[in-house]
């Protein structure tokens, strides 16, 4: 029983690539900091996700690790902050949380590419979609926000933090920073340089204040800088910079478009910036 508590806790936490199920706990606390529904949800994501790879038996190891059970976590929230709580939804949860372990169990057979949370964005797209079509009721409509028109810097930060897992609360942001910490330092630096580049947008003429402030364009930059950030060189600090920024400039053109672009953005930012690199490596090395 306690281990398969560990399990779960990893799970959350590996959402921020953090396998430890204490700071899985403190990104739960998080959650909850801002909405004790979205927090049941995520709980209930990854307990489904992570038994369906219990029940098809994959990798016992990958499971305890908790690599099966993050894009659960993140469906489990999604269906919370875009469809109405009721039965149907109840059932999609279900559903999405152990689709996105079969797509993620796919993505594990094979090397050229991770798949980071790349199954809880194919799921989320294609139940939204699938809604919108079928049984448009369940969708929540999103409020209007009043425009904002100054920055607020130590908000913008915070969110940026908060909203990798859609939460807009401050005080869940560095609920997020802690679990990150009591696991790696490292992984925290580079937490805080992905939350604080973005920032530098305020700059330019064009970009909502309103969606700056709300931490829409910074999010991604955290995933980004954890995922590449694993060294202190100079070398090491340049691909999660450029991630970075691409992740940004692909968030803008998504919400300029419409689309609920999700954590799609850093997933893509990071795969081109992996393969450029690599073939930068070979070119030098041939």
């Amino acid at each position: 029983m306690c281990e398969n508590v560990l399990i779960l806790g990893r799970g959350i936490g590996q959402v921020m690539f953090q396998n430890n199920a204490l700071s899985g706990l403190l990104m739960l606390i998080g959650i909850a900091c801002n909405s004790w529904q979205l927090a049941i949800l995520a709980i209930a994501g990854t307990i489904v996700s992570t038994l369906t790879a219990s029940l098809l038996k994959y990798n016992k190891r990958d499971i305890r690790d908790g690599l099966y059970g993050f894009n659960g976590t993140l469906v489990g929230i999604a269906i919370g902050v875009f469809m109405e709580i009721n039965i149907l939804s109840i059932l999609l949860l279900i559903a999405g949380s152990a689709l996105s372990t079969w797509i993620a169990w796919c993505f594990r057979r094979q090397r050229l590419l991770p798949g980071f949370t790349a199954p809880f964005i194919l799921v989320v797209w294609f139940l939204l979609i699938g809604c919108h079509y079928l049984y448009p009721a369940v969708l929540l409509h999103s409020a209007v926000e009043n425009p904002e028109y100054s920055a607020d810097f130590f908000r913008a930060f915070s969110l940026n933090l908060g909203q990798v897992m859609f939460q807009g609360n401050i005080f869940t942001g560095w609920f997020f920073l802690a679990g990150i910490l009591i696991t790696s330092r490292l992984n925290v630096i580079y937490a805080v340089i992905g939350a604080a580049l973005p920032l530098c947008m305020v700059l330019c003429p064009y970009v909502d204040v309103t969606a700056w402030n709300a931490g829409l364009l910074g999010y991604n930059g955290v995933l980004c800088a954890i995922a590449l950030g694993n060294s202190y060189t100079w070398q090491g600090i340049m691909k999660p910079i450029i991630s970075v920024f691409l992740s940004i400039v692909l968030q803008l053109v998504g919400m300029q478009m419409g689309i609920v672009t999700l954590t799609a953005p850093f997933v893509l930012s990071v795969w081109v910036v992996s393969l450029l690199w690599c073939e930068k490596k070979e070119i030098i090395t041939s």
